[in-house]
Formats: structure tokens, C-alpha cells, sequence
């Protein structure tokens, strides 16, 4: 995995592993580690000859012409790899350097002849001006790379701003500090007096300066987090305790999925940081893009290095483990760029003042002839009403687009996209067949022709509705120990269970039911996978279950011998199983059109605003925290499409995705409830309140799939760790 997506992202990152892998060996670290004071790497010409260290800047001066998102992608590796050397702290210097218009020093930054340092807090370093002459004075804060340094940009405080200063390392009294990362360490300058010519303050925007800085702290903070997640795994499958692997036991594998949920987290508000600095969007958009990744990327690293040392136990104490050490350049990342909360709060405060990232992808130029053959379609649909609206756009492909014809338009991705995009613009909705949407797909795949033509197109149409008769008391996500059984009779079968948390069973027509039909083999081999007509069928008992809403959504169903005939039977006996988890591989792309906060950061933002007196500070920065969730899940789940339009296999991002959605909306409406106060307990309220929407949001976690269960399946499925354990075994 790495910040890119594309195919020369990905080639760039190899190329960048395969350099670290000669040069940064385990003896060149240690070395690095047991040096006195820090030293100029050997190998940094190397790192010069391919290009790396002005990637992002022109031609004229010995760069590449690239943007930050490439220099990310390196900075991202080489932070995986704990390379020594201020490759940071130059990338930094020289891409503001750029930005704000020096010329000077680029070329020397771009190949290898001059080392950059960089101190984003002031500490006590300030400016002061006597007419037209302005000098510098003071005590430094810490120094990123100030042992090595060349180029000195450091912040000092200029009449109460904000500024940032660059000074030539022969003008300073460089002191080396002994340092918390031992691998690059820190140094300070004191200065009385220095007197500063024109040009050595920067006129560009101070946070600008931090921007660019924060995005690529969080793309090296992204490499040190793979890096500790991608360690305690591995360690995880093959260390043994108990007879069994660690990776087996829940709380470790739950821990390591947690680890790469933030590590993914990381990834994708560097990503998006990295290229909003280089598109031409307003200066608030691309400043929120770094605050979220600087909110995020940092801590998280943090975070994941030391989840890694609890994993791996006494080995990862040791001084000659290098788990350590990623510990203390995320813990150094983390301090040195400014207090995550400080960080939180700059977004909340961005966001209030109407900043919004926009998620947007630009779509190929085939798009075009699609959306006018398109737009072409769809103008009769605008003159139609109700079910005949609904009925022409069915008749059409556009109750699932994906689907394959006659019943979908068999939509690539960039098709399915399109016609989203051309809905919205028109203003119609086809009809969503909410749990229909999981049964049609299953039917075309498996169902015989007869099925097909009777339930197909008066589902796509809204003229049938549908239920899901799965979990039972005893089997929620379990379905293997479902025990509903079904017994074969003269023309169909005989079915007696029960079946529980079955959401508009009253409403619906029909119902898709798993059931047992063989007790003698496998419990995933004994399923069938049946339909159920649920206004018409005798022996079958619907009866509400009331919710903690307080609203009764769900029901449970009782089977006292109901006869289900043999032409409702989906496949063969035995397939319920692998119907039950039938996806079609061309799955349902879709690209949200809200905020990039979505329903729940909107609303939450807008009770902001009621608050008597505004928010305190951690207030501020509990919003901060529940923004960059909210940005992060829709981060992940543009680059899930984006992977699908290059015909690319989902990345950790698809599966995380629920993880962070679930528990961000949860914290969303928990929140509200706080900041509105007393009435937020006054009962019998709105649907649409903060505290109905509380209480109907816990079922989230559990619906399915529950959270333990997503958890595993990360742990397993995209980790690698051992599956649980049968019972009894």
C-alpha cells in the first residue's frame, strides 16, 4: 500500500523500497543510533542522482516538475524505512523556499550540496525592527535536522505573527541537542542581534509555511504507521503462547485491525493533503486538507508505534528492536509540529468559517458521449410522476445501473458515475429497493428463468418489497448455526423456526429466508436459500419487537409449519451458504455528492453555531476530532472509487471504511446530545432529533455485521492473522 494510486505511484514507491532496502541496512541504523552526534549520510548523493529530493520542484533548478503528492509518496517510505539523514526537514525547505519565490538555495537543496533544518514553533526567537532594519534575536525552538543543516527556516514571532525566517547555517551558533529520536536529532540556535537582509523573512503566508509542512509530517507519519502495523502482524502470525498463535487470540488481532484502521486513517489525509497543496483550489480548502492531516497522521503514527511495542511484549522493549525507534520519531512528529489538539481546532474553526474539502473525480473523456446518450434518456422521466416514473426508469436499467441487462445497464464504473451525476442533475430518483437491493443481484446470479421473470422487474419497479429473514436469537452473525429448519414435502417444504431483528416484515411482500435443510453435514453446507411470500402464507407470525427508539422497526418472525413450494427455492438445496454471500463482480460504484462531511458532520456543525456563548476550546477540538473522522471516511471512500476506475481491486480503505463510519456517526449524534443540553433528555422527540438519532444509531455497530465481527475480518482477511478457532477445538 502506499499514498498513491496509480501505476507510477506505485512504481515510484518500489523504486523508492528497493533504494532504502541497499542503503538503509539494520548496520547503517544502529550506526545512526550508537553515533555520537549526527552525521551527513554517504548515500546521500545517491538519493540526489535519482531525482528524489526535488521531485517537486522545476526543471530550471535541477527539480523534476512534479508536485508534493510524488515527494509524499518518497517521504512516505522513507519513514517506513527509518532512513537516517534530514531528507524531511530539506523537502520542506526547499518546497516553501519555492513557493515563497527564493531561488537561491533551490538548486543546492535539489542535489545534495545543501541540507535543510526546519523549527515550525518560535520558542523565543523574534524580530525586531528599528526603522528599516530588522535583526533577529533569541533562543530557538528545536530544530528538525538542525545538527546536519545548511538552510536554517525557523519561526520566529514578528510583532505578535506568525513569520518564518531563513538564515544560512555560517550566520548561526548551531548547539546539537541530545535528542528524543536518535536517528535524526534536533539541534537549537541562539542569536543576539543577527541582522536579517531582504528576503530572509518570508512574505509568503505563515500557514502556508506550516501547511506544506504539516502534509508532509503526516505522509512520513503514514510510512512510520505501515511500518509498526505491517511488524506487529507479522510477529502476531507466528509467535506462539498458550498453544496458539497470538494473532488468534481476539484482543490482539482486534488491536492490530485498530492499528490499520489508523494507519489507513494516516494514509488517506496525507494523500488528499499532498493534493489539495498542489490543485487550484482557495487557500481555506487546502488549508483544511493539511489541518485534517496534521490532526490526524501524527497521532495516529503514535498511537500505532506504540500498539506495536505492546504487541510484539518484551522484544519490543528492547533497545535493539527498532519498534522503539518508529516510537520516538512519531512521538517527535507529533510534538514538533504543534499540539494535535491546536491542530483540531484549526480545522473546527475552518469548517465553522465555511471551508469544505470538495471530493470530486474527473472522469475520463468517454464520459461525455455517456452522459449525453444519457441525458437524452432520461428527459422523458422528468415529465412523469410517481410509479410511472419509477416504472420507465426500471423498465431502462436505472434502479441498478451495475446490474447486468435486461434488468441493470451493465454500468462500468465511469457509466455508473455518470448516470449518478446526470440523476442528480435531473432531479429524479429511481426506486431504492433497500433490501431488494441484496436479493436481485443473488437472483440473477443463481435464480432459474421463471424466478427471474416474477420477481425481477416488479422489484426494480417498487411493486414488490423485501425482507431478510436471516438472523435468528440464537445465530445473528453467526449464520452457520442458524437452526430454522425446512423438511422436503410433496412440492416444496415445510418450514418451523424462528427468525428475529427482521427489519419492515410487516410491510413487505416477500422475504429471502435461510433455512436448514440437511442436519448431517457442515453447518455451511445445510442451508437453502428460500423466498417467502409473507402476505400470503399460512403458519407464519410477524410480532413487533419495540427498539430502545422506542419505535418498533424490527420483528420477529415465527415459522409453525409454513409451506414454501419447490419453485421458491433459490438454487439447489445447499447453496444457501454461498448465496447468503453472492456479490457480482460488477459491484455498485458511487461517488457521494454531499459534504465530505456528511449528513451527520453538517448537523452537528450547525448545532455549533446554536450553542449559547460558542464553543470552548474543547468543545473546538472535540468537533476538530469528529470532522476529521467524518473527512477521513469520505477520503476513503473517493479513493475506493477512484481504484475502481482503473479497473484496480479495493484497498483497506473499503473495509475500514464501515469501521470509522459507524463509530464516527455514533460520536456525531453523542455530542449533539451533549451540546444541546438538558432538553436533549425531554422524551417523545422528533425522529430527527439529536436524541432520537442517538438512540437509533447504537443498532449501527451491531446491524449487519457487528463491529467485533468487521474487526475480525479485517484482522484476518487483510492482515493475514490466523482465523478464530472452532469451538471445542
Amino acid at each position: 500500500m502506499t499514498i498513491g494510486l496509480s501505476d507510477e505511484d506505485r512504481d515510484l514507491r518500489d523504486s523508492v523500497r528497493g533504494w532504502a532496502a541497499r542503503h538503509a541496512t539494520p548496520e547503517v541504523i544502529r550506526g545512526a543510533v550508537e553515533a555520537k552526534a549526527e552525521v551527513r549520510p554517504t548515500y546521500w548523493g545517491s538519493l540526489a542522482e535519482l531525482g528524489m529530493l526535488g521531485l517537486h520542484l522545476p526543471e530550471e533548478v535541477g527539480g523534476a516538475g512534479f508536485g508534493l503528492l510524488e515527494t509524499a509518496i518518497v517521504t512516505e517510505e522513507l519513514g517506513r524505512a527509518m532512513v537516517p539523514g534530514p531528507f524531511l526537514p530539506t523537502v520542506i525547505v526547499s518546497a516553501v523556499l519555492h513557493e515563497a519565490g527564493r531561488t537561491g538555495e533551490l538548486e543546492g537543496l535539489a542535489d545534495g550540496s545543501l541540507f535543510g533544518a526546519v523549527a515550525l514553533q518560535q520558542g523565543g526567537l523574534r524580530i525586531v525592527r528599528d526603522g528599516g532594519v530588522a535583526t533577529l534575536s533569541g533562543a530557538s525552538s528545536y530544530i528538525l535536522g538542525g545538527q546536519v543543516g545548511d538552510v536554517f527556516l525557523l519561526a520566529a514571532d514578528d510583532d505578535g505573527t506568525h513569520a518564518f525566517v531563513v538564515v544560512d547555517r555560517a550566520r548561526l551558533e548551531v548547539t546539537e541537542l541530545p535528542s528524543h529520536d536518535v536517528v535524526r536529532r534536533n539541534a537549537e540556535v541562539v542569536v543576539d542581534g543577527l541582522a536579517l537582509a531582504e528576503g530572509d523573512v518570508l512574505e509568503l503566508d505563515s500557514r502556508r509555511v506550516l501547511d506544506i509542512a504539516a502534509t508532509l509530517f503526516a505522509a512520513e507519519s503514514a510510512g512510520l504507521a505501515d511500518w509498526a502495523t505491517t511488524t506487529a502482524a507479522d510477529y502476531a502470525r507466528v509467535r506462539q503462547q498458550f498453544g496458539r498463535v497470538i494473532g488468534q487470540f481476539q484482543g490482539v488481532k482486534h488491536k492490530a485491525a485498530r492499528m490499520l484502521s489508523l494507519t489507513e486513517q494516516a494514509r488517506v489525509t496525507a494523500w488528499d493533503a499532498a493534493r489539495a497543496l498542489g490543485e487550484d483550489v482557495s487557500a481555506a480548502e487546502s488549508s483544511l486538507a493539511a489541518a485534517v492531516a496534521a490532526s490526524v497522521a501524527p497521532e495516529a503514527a503514535f498511537q500505532v508505534t506504540k500498539e506495536c511495542i505492546q504487541i510484539l511484549g518484551g522484544i519490543g522493549y528492547t533497545w535493539e528492536h527498532d519498534a522503539h525507534l518508529y516510537m520516538r520519531r512519531a512521538q517527535s512528529l507529533r510534538i514538533l509540529l504543534g499540539s494535535t489538539a491546536s491542530w483540531k481546532r484549526r480545522v473546527a474553526n475552518l469548517t465553522l468559517e465555511g471551508a469544505r474539502r470538495v471530493l470530486s473525480i474527473d472522469l475520463p473523456a468517454e464520459a461525455e458521449q455517456i452522459r449525453s446518450d444519457i441525458r437524452a434518456e432520461l428527459a422523458p422521466a422528468v415529465e412523469l410522476d410517481g410509479a410511472e416514473r419509477k416504472a420507465y426508469l426500471a423498465e431502462r436499467g436505472y434502479t441498478s445501473p451495475h446490474l447486468p441487462a435486461p434488468w441493470g445497464k451493465s454500468a462500468d464504473a465511469v457509466s455508473q458515475l455518470v448516470i449518478a451525476e446526470e440523476l442528480r442533475t435531473a432531479k429524479i430518483k429511481p426506486h431504492d429497493m433497500i433490501i431488494g437491493n441484496w436479493v436481485i443481484p443473488t437472483l440473477i446470479a443463481h435464480g432459474n428463468e421463471e424466478q427471474l421473470q416474477r420477481f425481477v422487474p416488479q422489484s426494480l419497479r417498487g411493486d414488490i418489497v423485501w425482507c431478510q429473514l436471516f438472523s435468528e436469537p440464537g445465530a445473528g452473525s453467526d449464520l452457520a448455526s442458524l437452526s430454522t429448519k425446512a423438511t422436503k414435502v410433496d412440492g416444496g417444504w415445510r418450514l418451523q423456526g424462528q427468525k428475529v431483528w427482521t427489519s419492515m416484515a410487516r410491510d413487505a411482500h416477500w422475504g429471502i429466508c435461510l433455512a436448514r435443510t440437511d442436519g448431517d453435514v457442515a453447518k455451511h453446507k445445510g442451508l437453502s436459500y428460500f423466498l417467502i411470500d409473507i402476505k400470503n402464507s399460512e403458519g407464519l407470525d410477524i410480532r413487533p419487537l419495540r427498539e430502545i427508539t422506542g419505535e418498533a422497526l424490527f420483528n420477529e418472525v415465527f415459522f409453525d409449519d409454513v409451506f414454501v413450494p419447490d419453485e421458491c427455492l433459490v438454487g439447489e438445496p445447499g447453496d444457501g451458504w454461498k448465496l447468503a454471500r453472492t456479490t457480482l463482480a460488477n459491484e455498485r460504484v458511487s461517488l457521494s455528492s454531499d459534504s465530505s462531511l456528511g449528513s451527520g458532520g453538517e448537523a452537528l456543525l450547525t448545532l455549533a453555531e446554536t450553542v449559547p456563548g460558542g464553543l470552548d476550546a474543547e468543545q473546538l477540538t472535540l468537533l476538530g476530532k469528529v470532522l476529521c473522522d467524518a473527512q477521513s471516511g469520505g477520503l476513503m471512500g473517493l479513493r475506493t472509487t477512484l481504484r475502481s476506475l482503473t479497473g484496480a481491486q479495493p484497498g483497506a480503505e473499503s473495509s475500514i471504511a464501515k469501521l470509522l463510519g459507524v463509530e464516527h456517526i455514533q460520536q456525531v449524534w453523542e455530542v449533539a446530545m451533549d451540546w444541546a443540553g438538558p432538553t436533549s433528555l425531554l422524551g417523545e422527540q422528533d425522529r430527527r432529533s439529536a436524541t432520537q438519532m442517538f438512540l437509533n444509531s447504537q443498532c449501527m455497530s451491531i446491524a449487519g455485521g457487528t463491529t467485533n465481527v468487521q474487526l475480525n475480518i479485517i484482522g484476518e482477511r487483510i492482515l493475514g492473522l490466523p482465523r478464530d478457532p472452532e469451538p471445542g477445538k
